[in-house]
């Protein structure tokens, strides 16, 4: 869902401020490329992400409608993404009833003077009465997105703004490093940037006490209570098989990978013509998806292969430990992930998930960790 009421200084998604006119024809192009690809045998899904953008800028009865057309597996996963205040009792309500399980809020912070500096329009109150109502529409799981490192935010704020999503009692958080991104305001006042020590400090902290609050870590940027961890990012991380559908929207499948065309536009117009909405793809060989997953899996709590890794290698003391057959990151193996990652050995084989499922184009877990 491309849209957006503002746009964050951060974010380099494919989302806009000045397409609301298009959100009936933007419904109706996707009802038709999902028709298309049941029309092709589209097997039942185990989950559906609705990512952005803001899912919720739009007709709750007109989402809903469209993942009506969507042929799920029992007791399938169904996450929209929401801005805490663009939602209300009723929209929650509506997705509720239209079989959407699982709700992920973009809450980046409790600090109001943090929420400015990253460009939000929500206060700490409406990630309250977004939670209140969640639970009153009866969603048993939910998530809650934070956001580490923005201009003005010390360790205390952040330890402050953990505490307050802790007293909600999520069943998920995630938490992630700022970024900054080419091309967004961001990028532009290096006065703003993020400093990797205070991000680390963060992040430990932020370990230490979602733990603590009995969430546990299962991949760098993510903690769940037991039974909560969201299986549609898992797939993700297992190098498993996705369709996307809508603009600028990522798929994965039979060893190959493609997007549509980013534009609301160009994707509408596609879809009209009956034409493929595809922008561009790559075929993957044997050996770069071997390494993916392995990099893929190097972030997860189950680790990868133990000979996957030289355990004699001294750069990685500290960084890694031995579960069994597998090697795990430490939490400051966590901070160091992509330099384990590159010590990662290609003959090493993982298992690759074969299930398709229902991406969105926008964020979730994945496309901001």
């Amino acid at each position: 869902m491309p849209f957006c009421s503002t746009r964050c200084d951060y974010c380099a998604f494919a989302t806009w401020t000045d397409r609301g006119h298009l959100v009936d024809r933007y419904l109706a192009g996707l009802a038709t490329e999902v028709d298309r690809a049941v029309a092709e045998g589209l097997p039942p899904l185990t989950s559906v992400f609705v990512g952005g953008g803001t899912p919720t800028l739009v007709p709750a009865e007109g989402l809903v409608g469209v993942l009506a057309r969507l042929p799920l597996a029992p007791g399938a996963e169904v996450t929209i993404e929401a801005n805490p205040d663009s939602v209300t009792a009723e929209s929650l309500r509506t997705y509720r009833r239209g079989g959407v399980n699982r709700m992920s809020f973009g809450v980046q912070s409790m600090r109001e003077h943090v929420l400015a500096a990253l460009g939000r329009t929500h206060d700490p109150d409406n990630v309250r009465q977004a939670v209140a109502w969640t639970r009153e529409a009866g969603f048993e799981t939910f998530n809650l997105d934070l956001i580490m490192g923005a201009a003005g935010e010390s360790v205390a704020d952040w330890a402050s703004s953990i505490d307050d999503v802790l007293s909600l009692d999520p069943p998920h958080v995630s938490a992630y490093g700022l970024t900054v991104e080419p091309g967004t305001p961001l990028a532009a006042d290096p006065d703003r940037y993020p400093d990797d020590d205070d991000q680390a400090d963060k992040y430990l902290l932020t370990d230490e006490r979602l733990g603590a609050a009995g969430l546990r870590w299962y991949e760098v940027s993510n903690w769940a209570r037991p039974g909560h961890e969201c299986r549609h990012n898992r797939l993700y991380w297992e190098a498993g098989e996705y369709l996307g559908f809508g603009c600028a929207a990522h798929s994965h499948r039979g060893g190959r990978r493609w997007w549509n065309l980013r534009t609301p536009e160009r994707y509408l117009d596609a879809v009209d013509a009956g034409a493929s909405t595809e922008a561009a793809g790559e075929d993957l060989d044997e050996g770069t998806r071997r390494l993916e997953a392995l990099q893929l899996a190097l972030r997860t709590r189950e680790g990868v292969p133990a000979a996957a890794l030289d355990l004699d290698d001294p750069s990685l003391e500290g960084l890694v430990v031995v579960d069994g057959d597998r090697v795990v990151l430490t939490p400051e193996g966590r901070l160091l992930a992509n330099e384990v990652a590159v010590r990662l050995r290609t003959d090493v084989a993982v298992g690759v998930g074969r299930r398709a499922q229902a991406g969105g184009g926008g964020t979730g877990g994945t496309s901001k960790t």
